[in-house]
């Protein structure tokens, strides 16, 4: 398994391809704003895009899957909790001063537990509210991709709708931290970590004081 990390857009936002080498499918994780260069590593490395994964509903993580389904037919996946939210990417947008076109509406509805296979390789949705009610990681192959749940030292913002601090420290203690160490960590913003490094040194899951919220969408 392959994995391009792309940082897009004026929020850098982490989009991810995850490429099954020998079939030569891919999963796109989060196209978010300014993602439609990764339409050039798809036609470049001839890969087929066997779907399109949101890890949550904000705008940032889905108003380019309008610009992916009609280029490549791809369905698009996103937890039920959270597909009223992706409707809505449009006018979130707004309040944050963008204008982005409204997300084509979901073709499956992810549930804790569902598979997502990419060729030889499947991906196991761990379902993780707090952020959003509907916010997912999908882990797999000694990697876990976690959306805006968990960052490198800190974790997602809670104070939007629907967010809760509660749930989301609640999610990452139970789904993340039972993880293995040295389980990669691939967030919604920012640079890549680990579980271990994350258990022993997050402020937010250590106790330790002065942890701030890294203030994404």
């Amino acid at each position: 398994m392959k994995i391009h990390s792309f940082t897009i857009g004026p929020l850098e936002t982490n989009a991810y391809l995850v490429v099954d080498e020998g079939s030569r499918q891919a999963l796109l994780i989060d196209p978010g704003l300014g993602s439609e260069g990764i339409a050039d590593v798809i036609r470049d490395e001839r890969l087929e895009l066997a779907a399109i994964i949101n890890t949550h509903g904000h705008f940032d993580h889905v108003c380019g899957n309008a610009f992916f389904k009609a280029k490549t037919g791809a369905p698009v996946l996103i937890h039920g909790d959270d597909a009223v939210m992706m409707r809505q990417a449009a006018e979130q947008a707004l309040a944050f001063g963008f204008q982005v076109t409204t997300p084509p509406p979901p073709d499956r509805l992810l549930s804790e537990g569902d598979e997502v296979v990419v060729g030889e390789n499947r991906l196991r949705v761990l379902h993780t509210p707090g952020h959003t009610p509907g916010g997912i990681c999908l882990y797999g192959h000694g990697v876990v991709f976690v959306g805006d749940a968990l960052f490198a030292g800190s974790i997602g913002r809670t104070d939007l709708p629907g967010g809760s601090t509660e749930a989301l420290l609640a999610s990452i203690r139970r789904k993340l931290l039972p993880l293995p160490d040295e389980t990669v960590v691939y967030p919604g913003h920012g640079p890549a970590t680990t579980i271990g490094e994350e258990r022993h040194h997050n402020p937010f899951l250590t106790g330790r004081g002065g942890a701030s919220l890294l203030f994404d969408t």
